[in-house]
């Protein structure tokens, strides 16, 4: 695998690249949900919500905002300057990787998860919820294709 700067192969770079397309649109409808709890920032009618537990997006919102925009641009962030993290760095599946890595892993199964619940609760599946289903799975494969490993073990 072609080596780029400080010694990341070009499979970093797209993991980074994969997160951060995650954290930053995931950002901006969260606050587009956080903002506007009726949807209408986002033209989505309430009646997405009527399988739900929640009488507007503002939950959703609140949880797309922190748990799929901040937390991947974090992760992406500890990807990139290699750092370990100030919470987590504990909490992993494979000790011989670094936090990063395995939040990077993480991340992925959130999002299928966040997704899969999200389209049976609405009952129905869009192709953004396809989209978004194999974006998980490419942060999954990405995250563990050898020369990522390998590059963030410990």
């Amino acid at each position: 695998m072609t080596r780029t700067n400080k010694g990341k192969t070009i499979s970093c770079f797209i993991l980074i690249i994969l997160q951060l397309f995650l954290g930053i649109g995931a950002v901006f409808g969260g606050g587009a949900l956080i903002l506007s709890p009726d949807g209408s920032l986002l033209r989505m009618p309430l009646y997405l919500l009527k399988y739900t537990a929640f009488d507007s997006f503002l939950i959703p919102g609140i949880i797309l905002f922190s748990v799929l925009g901040l937390y991947p641009i974090y992760i992406a962030l500890l990807l990139i300057f290699e750092k370990p993290m100030f919470i987590g760095e504990r909490i992993r599946f494979d000790s011989s990787a670094s936090g990063a890595w395995n939040h990077s892993l993480y991340i992925g199964f959130i999002l299928i998860g966040w997704i899969t619940i999200e389209a049976y609760l609405m009952r129905g599946i869009w192709f953004i919820h396809v989209f978004y289903i194999f974006l998980g799975l490419a942060i999954q494969a990405v995250t563990v294709l050898s020369s990522v490993k390998k590059h963030y073990s410990i």
